[in-house]
C-alpha cells in the first residue's frame, strides 16, 4: 500500500479534525435530545432503537437500522474498505464495491459523505442486534453436538461489535458519537456503581480504549457551596467528562480541554475538544 503523510496543518484542518465519543446515561435522562445541540445539516442519526419521538422537531436526517448486518453495511459505506481485511470479507474492497453497486441509485453514499457527524443511537441496542445475529452463525453451535453454544455466540458478538466500532472510528473526517444506556448496579453490600449496559463484556471493556472521549450524562443538583451533587430526582443535566470523578461515573478526556462537568451541549463540547472554543473556567464545575 502507499503510505500517506499527514502534515500538522492537514491534521488540524476541518477535514481531519474529528472525534470519537461515547456518551452513557440512565434511561430517560435525555441522551437522544442531545441531537438538538448538533448542526442538523451536518449530522446523521443511525437510529437502532426507534427512539426519534423525543426529537421529532429536530431538522436533521436519520436512518432506521433494524439489524446488525444493516449497521455493518452502513459502517462500510461510511468508512470505505479496510485495506487490512481480505478483499472478500465484510470490510474488504470487494464487499465495499458490491455495496456501492447495490446502492448506486439510492443516493445513500453521497448523502453519508455529506455528513461529518454520525450519531449512533444506541450502542446498547447495537449489541442486542449483534447478539441476535451471532446466535444464528455457525460459531454459536457446538461442532460436537450441534446444540447452541452460548460462549461461542458471546465471543462472536464481542469480535463483531468491536470490529464495527473500530471501522467507524477510523472513518476519515467523521466525528462519531456512540450513545448508550448507563446502568446502576448495587452489590450485596449496598455499594452503587454505574456501568455501560451492553450485551456481553468484551465491547464494554474495550470501548473506552477505542474512542477518544467517554462522557456520562446524569442529573445533578447544587449543594450549599454551589457545587454539583449527583441527584437522580433533580432536573439539571450535566456531562461528566473526567475519569476519577467523585461520582465514579465512566469518563475519559483524551483532549485535556474539558472541565470535570460540562453543559449538555454536544456542539459546544466538540468545539472545546477540537480547540475551536476558548477555555472558560466553569463555576463550581
Amino acid at each position: 500500500m502507499a503510505f500517506r503523510i499527514i502534515t500538522a496543518d492537514e491534521r488540524l484542518s476541518a477535514a481531519e479534525n474529528k472525534t470519537s465519543l461515547a456518551i452513557f446515561g440512565p434511561p430517560g435522562v435525555g441522551k437522544t435530545t442531545l441531537l438538538k445541540t448538533l448542526p442538523a445539516e451536518e449530522t446523521v442519526c443511525l437510529d437502532l432503537e426507534a427512539g426519534m419521538k423525543s426529537v421529532q422537531d429536530w431538522r436533521g436526517a436519520s436512518i432506521p437500522v433494524r439489524s446488525f448486518t444493516d449497521f455493518r453495511d452502513l459502517a462500510v459505506l461510511i468508512g470505505g474498505p479496510d485495506p487490512a481485511q481480505h478483499p472478500q470479507s465484510w470490510y474488504g474492497t470487494e464487499r465495499h464495491a458490491w455495496l456501492q453497486a447495490q446502492h448506486r441509485d439510492s443516493g445513500i453514499e453521497a448523502f453519508l459523505a455529506s455528513r461529518r457527524i454520525v450519531f449512533v443511537d444506541s450502542i446498547t441496542d447495537l449489541t442486542r442486534q449483534a447478539m441476535a445475529y451471532a446466535r444464528q452463525q455457525p460459531e454459536a453451535f457446538s461442532d460436537r453436538t450441534g446444540k447452541p453454544d452460548v460462549r461461542g455466540a458471546y465471543g462472536l458478538l464481542g469480535r463483531e461489535v468491536i470490529q464495527a466500532l473500530k471501522h467507524l472510528q477510523h472513518a476519515r473526517g467523521k466525528t462519531v458519537i456512540f450513545v448508550g444506556v448507563l446502568e446502576k448496579v448495587t452489590d450485596d453490600f449496598g455499594t452503587v456503581t454505574w456501568q455501560p449496559q451492553m450485551e456481553g463484556s468484551k465491547a464494554g471493556r474495550e470501548l473506552p480504549g477505542i474512542v477518544d472521549q467517554v462522557v456520562s450524562m446524569h442529573l445533578f443538583a447544587r449543594d450549599a457551596e454551589g457545587g454539583w451533587v449527583l441527584d437522580e430526582t433533580a432536573t439539571d443535566r450535566r456531562l461528566v467528562c473526567k475519569s476519577g470523578n467523585p461520582w465514579r461515573l465512566p469518563a475519559k478526556d483524551r483532549s485535556g480541554r474539558l472541565d470535570l462537568t460540562e453543559p449538555p451541549d454536544l456542539g459546544a463540547l466538540l468545539a472545546r475538544i477540537d480547540g475551536r472554543a476558548p477555555h472558560q473556567p466553569a463555576f463550581a464545575s
